[in-house]
């Protein structure tokens, strides 16, 4: 991983240019991106803050040119969503929820330890020894996985194998450990979108690069290596599990038929591709080596695996029939300058690109309608005729402005 030792400006700056000259091929240091740190950077629709609550000082206000990354000419071709937002505050965990149920886990018997301390403000408590100014170093927070009043607004790993906890020395190897002093998330039983849709007999599957390979690495015992899970290693296979929203449910528990009917390898996928035969909704989720995380993946790699994914689709039998939507989880701690719209505790959080890329997409256009991750759920909801989870914002689009419908 390339480190950044020049000074940085007090402004937005070019990541890929002199002085700091490190290339869209390298991967920069992981910034913090956790929920209660964002809230605070935002500062209530200012985004003055992002610089002050970083522990990476003013790498958060960074960027890079893209205009010669193969994914930006399928922005031009098609639809690039730019009032696009995160659903939730914060990391990959609560977002990738919010992907899937529009909805914030809880732990309610989660120990104290795991639960943040805020101000009356909403923020962090600062812990004594916190610096006055960020000149002076990264401020220290009273910080967890949970809000106070037990909701998972960071990551959490799920009970299910595979999990960042490995199982029981002698016990179910399909299960995280939950004596660890930070147990894993008990099994949810809010309603999500794979729900609905199967509950009207729609098919769909979630696609994850590198499955197959993780869940036989996670039911490891923690007396072996982990070769898959976490790995940061450039040119290994890194899976997240916290990236893997379903997992997280008791009605996709080890062993029950929903599992194995919607929990796929990302293979399948490309199988499925070649063949025609996907669901009627598919998700695909890349492995942590490709998906452009900052600290262990890098821009380049993650552009061209998607673009390669999207000519694969174009390229297929379902093609005709397909919309496609590419978007990103979270913003991974970098600053942007247009305000969050209003919402719930939750969210909206940044602003984040989005792609609609369909034979029914409108061409070269750039799309301006108010979106947040909520506005897949909704045009999943009107395409099915779904009920609207409750955790759906009313003020967010869904995504058919991007469509041209009417030669269809």
């Amino acid at each position: 991983m390339q480190t950044i030792d020049a000074k940085l400006p007090n402004q937005p700056f070019r990541i890929d240019t002199p002085p700091i000259n490190m290339p869209l091929s390298k991967r920069s240091r992981d910034l913090v991106h956790r929920f209660y740190q964002h809230k605070e950077q935002i500062n209530g629709g200012r985004n003055n803050r992002f610089a002050a609550v970083s522990d990476a000082g003013g790498l958060t206000m960074g960027y890079y040119d893209g205009s010669k990354l193969p994914l930006w000419q399928w922005a031009k071709d098609y639809v690039l969503a730019d009032n696009f937002f995160m659903g939730a505050f914060g990391g990959s965990y609560l977002n990738h929820q919010w992907l899937i149920c529009a909805c914030t886990p809880v732990f309610a018997t989660a120990p104290f330890h795991m639960r943040a301390q805020i101000d009356a403000n909403g923020f962090l408590k600062r812990k004594p020894d916190s610096p006055e100014s960020a000149l002076q170093g990264a401020p220290k927070f009273y910080d967890g996985a949970l809000s106070p009043d037990g909701y998972t607004v960071n990551t959490v790993q799920p009970a299910y194998q595979p999990s960042g906890i490995a199982p029981t020395v002698n016990g179910d190897a399909r299960l995280a450990d939950n004596t660890v002093k930070h147990p894993p998330l008990p099994p949810q039983t809010q309603t999500t979108i794979g729900d609905l849709l199967s509950d009207k007999g729609i098919s769909w599957a979630w696609y994850a690069g590198g499955y197959q390979r993780a869940l036989a690495d996670g039911m490891q015992t923690p007396d072996k290596t982990r070769q898959v899970i976490y790995t940061d290693e450039p040119g290994t296979l890194n899976f997240q599990p916290h990236h893997q929203p379903f997992n997280y449910y008791a009605r996709y528990a080890p062993g029950t038929v929903e599992r194995e009917q919607h929990l796929r390898d990302g293979e399948e996928f490309l199988q499925g591709l070649q063949s025609g035969q996907l669901p009627q909704v598919a998700f695909y989720k890349p492995t942590g080596d490709v998906n452009q995380h900052p600290g262990y993946s890098d821009v380049l790699s993650g552009d061209a695996h998607i673009a390669d994914i999207l000519q694969k689709i174009k390229t297929s039998p379902v093609w005709s029939n397909t919309v496609v939507i590419v978007a990103y989880d979270e913003n991974g701690g970098f600053w942007d300058h247009v305000p969050p719209p209003t919402g719930d505790r939750f969210g909206p959080g940044s602003r984040i690109p989005a792609l609609i890329i369909s034979p029914f997409a409108k061409r070269g256009v750039v799309d301006h309608t108010l979106y947040d991750t909520t506005s897949i759920l909704k045009l999943i909801s009107k395409r099915f005729a779904l009920t609207l989870l409750p955790g759906i914002r009313a003020n967010a689009g869904d995504l058919t402005n991007a469509l041209d419908l009417t030669t269809h």
